[in-house]
């Protein structure tokens, strides 16, 4: 309820949450928690956004994010044993190369002492241009292996890449990534609050009016006191969404954080093949655009295949059924032709041509690490925004989102008291 003229003017909600991804989720469960009225618009049919479990052969499956990184300080840990979901702890393998198979101990300890170097040069001696690829060695032998790196760790190559930003999240990130053995996107879809949850309602437009905000959607318009955006950034850069000239400031810096890529491909496995649970093999160390393939994660009969950066750019334009024919011939050639006949294709993600996403998860472009600062101001004291690429570390993770989304709750919360 809000005055007008000296009459009241009652809204349909207190607040208004835009995506049903993490930072959507923690934001309405704080505002409820508040005793607020809630609704959520997702323009999908399903809640999560890039959080998406899908279960194939008795096997939940993270399409998207799978990892609680910076796990010690992960608030979703928490969240997710409250819930009773079975937090998976312990080392990765991604580091490990199975039986040595092309990529010797050796030529391992080169490899990471190439990265290593680059990173010690981005912060002891950082560009002046800021674009973490100006810091390679010239003409390096492992720079092939770093730009496949930065494809994982950033879904863009060192050329696209912000040393500021990259620095940001690399001197808050911890060493332990666990893992939820129902699927992390089970257990974001599970902290749903209960409040209205509106899905395959896209929001066309959102307008500031004197008593709070106007939102029009393909299901009809509705108002609310305050509202929160939440979806990605390649979305707002796009003009998906409407809004004002007071956001103009917010889309131009949603463009200069655009969204990287990174897919994931699932093998299941059958018959005697051999090969041992929670292990891993990297395709092709000098090959920037190579496949990274987790073996039997938490001993399940299925290989994971990960792609970054332009390597993801390159399946997804390449197809599944060739995309496929990739993995299989690297982990052949590595393994030999006997694994073709243990290895079936089951699920593969496509983030690029996903409605409502279009991407992975977001770096800053050269030059334009501050973006994340202008993103996350609030428009007055009716419009916030919140979202992985809003948060100034944890940037890229689920966590972050949902930290981003408890801020935001917090400056409406403040808003509307005021």
């Amino acid at each position: 309820m809000t005055e007008s003229g000296g009459k009241a003017v009652k809204m349909d909600y207190d607040v208004a949450v835009i995506g049903a991804g993490a930072a959507g989720i923690a934001a309405a469960r704080k505002l409820t928690d508040a005793g607020r009225s809630v609704v959520i618009l997702e323009a999908s049919n399903r809640v999560g956004g890039r959080a998406w479990t899908i279960e194939l052969s008795g096997m939940p499956l993270d399409m998207g994010c799978g990892w609680l990184h910076s796990a010690e300080r992960n608030p979703l840990v928490a969240i997710g044993r409250e819930a009773r979901f079975t937090i998976e702890r312990g080392a990765t393998a991604w580091q490990n190369q199975w039986r040595n198979l092309g990529f010797s101990p050796d030529e391992r300890a080169a490899a990471a002492a190439a990265w290593d170097a680059l990173e010690n040069r981005l912060r002891t001696n950082p560009p002046e241009s800021d674009r973490a690829s100006d810091a390679l060695e010239p003409d390096g032998k492992w720079n092939a292996y770093c730009q496949s790196l930065s494809g994982y760790l950033n879904g863009a190559p060192l050329e696209r890449l912000s040393v500021a930003d990259f620095l940001a999240y690399d001197n808050a990130a911890t060493d332990a990534n666990w893992r939820v053995h129902e699927g992390y996107g089970s257990l974001i879809g599970a902290a749903v609050p209960d409040v209205t949850l509106r899905l395959s309602t896209p929001v066309r437009r959102v307008a500031l009016i004197r008593e709070g905000v106007r939102l029009e959607t393909d299901r009809g318009p509705l108002t609310a006191s305050a509202a929160i955006v939440t979806v990605s950034t390649n979305v707002l850069a796009r003009g998906t969404i409407a809004f004002d000239p007071q956001a103009d400031d917010h889309l131009h810096a949603a463009g200069q954080l655009p969204l990287g890529l990174a897919d994931k491909l699932f093998m299941e496995l059958h018959g005697n093949h051999g090969l041992e649970p929670e292990t891993h093999l990297l395709g092709d160390p000098r090959n920037d655009e190579t496949g990274s393939y987790y073996i039997r994660p938490l001993g399940r009969p299925v290989v994971e295949g990960f792609f970054g950066g332009k390597g993801a750019v390159v399946i997804e334009q390449a197809g599944l059924l060739d995309a496929f024919s990739f993995a299989l011939d690297q982990l052949s050639s590595l393994i030999g032709n006997n694994i073709r006949r243990h290895l079936r294709p089951l699920a593969a993600s496509s983030w690029c041509h996903t409605d409502w996403v279009r991407g992975s998860y977001s770096h800053a472009l050269p030059g334009h690490a501050g973006a994340r600062t202008i993103l996350a101001q609030p428009i007055g004291d009716r419009l916030f925004f919140a979202g992985e690429a809003t948060h100034q570390s944890d940037f890229s993770t689920a966590h972050g989102a949902w930290e981003s989304g408890l801020r935001a709750a917090g400056q409406v919360l403040s808003g509307l008291k005021s």
